[in-house]
């Protein structure tokens, strides 16, 4: 029996990291550089071969959830439970999750990267989903990874949550440490002002013209 939830948190999930690397490919061709796919930086380096492996499984896993009947799956792969009420509520956030990333991708434009580059100083990205909290691509790639486990909660996929949420907190304080060196008291004024992935007020940070519009997800 397909799994429709499943196959729509898949189709999702495939859709939100082929626009990860259309951007990727949009950056290198007008850069020269790809966005930082693939830091220069030695422990960027080494987050990306933790980090490619967990996206790929976290593209397949609904897939092979959502088409082949759960007796030929291996335990590992098998739902630890079943609730379409929670499946239902998991696409819904899923879609809210996919519909805020895309607006975040472009409000970034130009300055939108995958990593740390210490050489290069983008522009500071302090308005629109960034006045609200520091890291909305994060917080929002969280999201879209616990309604797939909430779709599919299997062992594997819990497993690849857990490592891949602890990899975007530890990700965003290294890019926080890196944004204060290069953009000094405007960063760390924004810093004081606005939380890391869930926003403590509703009323936007406001810039100053002379901190004017970076931030990487």
């Amino acid at each position: 029996m397909t799994h429709i939830p499943a196959l729509i948190i898949g189709i999702i999930v495939t859709g939100y990291w082929a626009r990860v690397m259309r951007l990727v490919y949009k950056t290198r061709r007008r850069t020269g550089h790809a966005a930082n796919f693939a830091p220069p930086e030695p422990l960027g380096q080494i987050l990306r071969l933790i980090w490619v492996p967990l996206v790929l499984v976290w593209i397949a896993h609904p897939w092979l959830v959502g088409i082949l009947p759960i007796k030929y799956l291996p335990n590992l792969l098998r739902p630890i439970f079943e609730s379409l009420i929670l499946s239902c509520i998991a696409v819904a956030l899923a879609l809210a999750a996919m519909a805020g990333t895309l607006i975040c991708w472009k409000k970034m434009g130009k300055s939108w990267r995958m990593g740390i580059n210490p050489a290069e100083k983008t522009e500071l990205i302090i308005t629109g989903p960034y006045a609200y909290v520091r890291h909305p691509i994060y917080a929002l790639s969280s999201l879209l990874m616990l309604a797939t486990a909430a779709a599919v909660p299997s062992p594997l996929i819990l497993a690849v949550a857990v490592v891949h949420i602890g990899l975007l907190h530890w990700e965003a304080r290294r890019e926080e440490r890196y944004l204060l060196a290069q953009h000094g008291p405007a960063y760390a004024d924004y810093l004081h002002h606005v939380a890391r992935f869930l926003p403590c007020s509703l009323s936007a940070y406001q810039a100053q013209a002379s901190k004017a519009p970076q931030s990487f997800s």
